[in-house]
């Protein structure tokens, strides 16, 4: 600030990230954003948040504070699924634990309150996003209010919000807060009163009807209130539908949920941006390293995206344990070809130790780069929460022909030896191009290909929107075809899912049978984790499956997993092959009357006797060992 001549900023982030100025990082668009926009940014990394003092580093901020947990919901960063603490964190220097609190906005909000009285708030990203409304939080076990409330916000920004967040503080730079925000998208803010003029739907009404359409104009949707979807789990699964239901940008009213006295007032989602849009907030003025105080230190996150390049946002799959279609949207944002290939050489010429290798190409899924609906006017009516589950809708555009183009030049750039795909494939749209398959395995693989089936049995898999384990397989046959054709010996590598609600023990024993039938061994499972706002947590809460209409007495019924044990015996199931877990299998087999799986034959799932440790012989016929890496997930 001395260097510059400023006398103060005129807003400064506040972040549970380490700082890296690079367009992966949330915190370093928002503030190149606001800098090309003509305002002072400051940004306060992982400050120490037991005190006041540490946010007061760059004084007090002329417009406001924004506040972000950073690239991941601060819970998740720091537990396991099994609510154990992780002792690590890929977003801080030298992967140390322990450097943002638990719900870190909340925490964060609160000293910036502190460290200068009256100095507004604005909050945002992925932590603040998916827990806009009450929401089922699932390290307290209970339904917590909008954090907009318990952060004590002024305003809360949720998406992908770059037109929001230039209109916001536009306004305010003029105007101060004390203005009426509900004409800008993207936004939640608090209200005592119910503005004039507008009209109340009911979400009880709404979800009388699958297609919930609301004529008219100013009418906002009527949540059940706080108190309402705490006491009642039915209320919280027809909330968390409609809250679903009212996604797309294109016909999204307004939605309003009661706590205690006041409304929490969200105006609906972002309009997509433009490729235009997309090319100028990537191709903002980034240092593209972390912040020179680090001093060299290894940031594990840093590591993993240094060289890599994204070329699109949103996923239309709507899987319902995943959170990037609440937070990102189902439209695909894509940039410009040649907004993509200026980046790839910008990697190339500015990362210190580039060896020539984009480590990734790609986004939340690989493959839907330029993909959408075919007519606009029914992409802005629809109301599927996924364009590809039961099957591919007739109306989406599946062509891969633009991804292919973008990747042979991609490769062609000289001084680029290679350009990975490491972000995880969309198999049931990519089967729809054998030349795609064909230019993925040829040009674009190592020795292996990270997928996710999730798992093999129909009712997990209803309950997931995952397509059937037949898409996966008619995949890997065309996968195995185009390496063999090449002169290749690639793998794929399955990820599955462990207790996710709608999964029986049945259904994880048949899922481990797969895997031995197929030789897989995983090293690294997942076990289903409540994550806010997801369609899978309302099942997993309260029992119900919004999916489906979410009626008194008519909803349809969802077994969830949440029992200590039960959930370790689903996760054993999908390591079967480790000594450890035999004494458990074979506990469980003999309960389910399946006691012939347990033996040394190459049909039988685990040996007979004592487990002699993790150093015991394997057993069965000889597996080959896959290895496996950390997914990426949102």
């Amino acid at each position: 600030m001395e260097a510059l001549g400023w006398d103060a900023c005129d807003v400064i982030v506040v972040t549970g990230d380490a700082y890296i100025d690079h367009p992966s990082f949330g915190m370093a668009i928002i503030g190149r954003l606001l800098e090309a926009q003509g305002f002072r940014v400051g940004i306060i990394s992982q400050p120490d948040w037991h005190s006041a003092e540490p946010f007061r580093a760059l004084g007090r901020p002329r417009l406001f504070f924004g506040v972000t947990a950073g690239n991941m919901d601060s819970m998740v960063n720091r537990y396991t699924s099994d609510r154990r603490l992780r002792h690590d964190d890929a977003y801080t220097p030298n992967g140390e634990g322990g450097k943002r609190p638990d719900r870190a906005v909340i925490v964060y909000a609160q000293r910036c309150q502190e460290a200068f009285a009256g100095v507004p708030v604005v909050i945002g990203g992925i932590e603040a996003s998916l827990r806009r409304i009450a929401h089922y939080d699932y390290w307290s076990d209970k339904v917590r209010r909008s954090i907009l409330l318990d952060s004590k916000a002024e305003l809360l920004l949720y998406g992908n919000a770059e037109r929001a967040l230039v209109e916001m503080a536009h306004r305010v730079a003029a105007n101060g807060f004390d203005q009426d925000f509900s004409d800008v998208r993207g936004v939640a803010f608090p209200r005592s009163k119910f503005p004039e003029g507008w009209t109340e739907a009911h979400a009880d009404d709404l979800d009388s009807s699958d297609e919930g359409r609301i004529p008219g104009d100013k009418v906002v949707v009527r949540l059940p209130s706080y108190e309402q979807v705490s006491a009642d789990p039915e209320a919280y699964a027809r909330t968390s539908r409609v809250l679903h239901k009212e996604a797309n940008p294109g016909n999204a009213h307004p939605l309003v949920q009661r706590h205690g006295n006041r409304d929490v007032w969200l105006t609906p989602p972002p309009i997509p941006l433009t490729s235009e849009e997309m090319d100028y907030v990537y191709e903002l003025p980034y240092a593209r390293s972390p912040h020179p105080a680090y001093q060299g230190a290894r940031i594990p996150a840093w590591e993993m995206i240094r060289n890599s390049v994204t070329i699109m946002r949103g996923c239309f799959g709507g899987c319902s344990f995943c959170s990037i279609t609440e937070h990102e949207g189902r439209i695909i944002q894509s940039r410009s070809e040649g907004s993509v290939l200026r980046e790839i050489e910008k990697v190339r010429d500015k990362t210190e130790g580039f060896t020539g290798v984009i480590s990734d190409i790609g986004g939340p899924t690989a493959n839907m780069y330029r993909m959408a609906c075919k007519d606009r006017e029914t992409e802005a009516l629809c109301r599927r929460p996924s364009c590809v589950f039961p099957d591919v809708c007739k109306n989406l555009n599946t062509s891969h022909d633009a991804l292919i183009v973008l990747y042979r030049k991609a490769r062609a750039i000289p001084g680029i030896k290679k350009v990975m795909v490491a972000s995880g494939v969309r198999y049931d749209l990519a089967v729809r191009s054998p030349e795609y398959i064909k230019e993925l395995v040829t040009h674009h693989v190592g020795g292996y290909l990270k997928i996710a089936p999730e798992h093999t049995e129909p009712g997990p898999l209803s309950k997931m929107m995952k397509p059937g384990i037949g898409a996966y397989e008619r995949f890997k046959e065309m996968f195995d075809a185009a390496a063999k054709a090449a002169g290749k010996n690639y793998f794929l590598i399955p990820y599955f899912i462990a207790a996710h609600p709608g999964t029986t023990d049945e259904d994880m024993l048949n899922l481990a049978l797969w895997l031995k039938k197929n030789n897989f061994r995983p090293d690294q499972v997942q076990t289903y984790l409540a994550a806010p706002m997801a369609l899978s947590t309302a099942m997993y809460h309260t029992g119900f499956n919004p999916l489906r209409p979410v009626r008194r007495g008519a909803s349809e019924k969802v077994d969830a997993v949440k029992g200590l044990k039960q959930r370790r015996l689903h996760k054993a199931f999908l390591r079967y092959h480790d000594p450890e877990n035999w004494p458990l299998l074979r506990d469980a087999l003999r309960a389910m009357g399946r006691a012939d799986l347990i033996g040394p034959g190459k049909q039988q799932l685990v040996p007979s006797g004592p487990s002699r440790g993790p150093h015991a012989a394997k057993h069965g016929h000889a597996a080959k060992h896959v290895p496996s890496r950390p997914r990426r997930r949102v």
